[in-house]
């Protein structure tokens, strides 16, 4: 079943959201992916933000600026967002660890040059972003109120193969 990347996105406008912002290290001792839903960007502060809003709990795709998923290296944090549906995160930059466990996870963290973020950012502006991820052909379109942008992307063919399998349990249940 070929998994699909498309859906409402919700713009965070700041570099270095780190991984107690994501996920709040108070919930770490929950022993189910389950449990963390309802605290997902809880400690996020950022004007206008809302962590129980629509926005968020309709959001598929979040994009941010540089650095997304600093601090420790924990894995609960791609987990709190695969819980809440977010499936893509596009952002200027990675922490090592999150990108990793991200794609470990079967979901997307895809890397854009500023000057793409910043034209993703300028089309939040018009209202609601849609984007739809094409995984094979590393393209991104972003659609708003009748306006459409197009970004191309790279992901190693390994992150891709980790992606498409839904994560590394599932990759390496159909290799080994």
């Amino acid at each position: 079943m070929e998994k699909i990347f498309k859906g409402p996105a919700i713009f965070l406008d700041r570099s270095d959201i780190n991984t107690d912002e994501i996920i709040p290290a108070k919930y770490l001792t929950e022993v189910t992916k389950d449990a963390l839903k309802p605290y997902m960007l809880e400690d996020l502060k950022l004007d206008g933000f809302d962590p129980k809003g629509e926005a968020l709990k309709n959001a598929r795709v979040v994009v941010s600026r540089q650095n997304f998923g600093c601090g420790s290296s924990r894995e609960h944090a791609p987990w709190v967002f695969e819980v809440n549906d977010v499936h893509t995160i596009i952002a200027e930059g990675y922490a090592r660890i999150f990108r990793q466990n991200m794609f470990n996870g079967g979901m997307l963290a895809i890397e854009l040059p500023k000057s793409d973020i910043d034209l993703l950012f300028e089309l939040a502006k018009s209202g609601q972003v849609t984007i739809d991820v094409d995984v094979d052909g590393q393209k991104i379109k972003a659609c708003s109120a009748g306006q459409e942008k197009m970004f191309n992307f790279e992901i190693s063919e390994f992150d891709k193969a980790l992606v498409k399998a839904g994560g590394w349990v599932e990759f390496a249940d159909e290799r080994y």
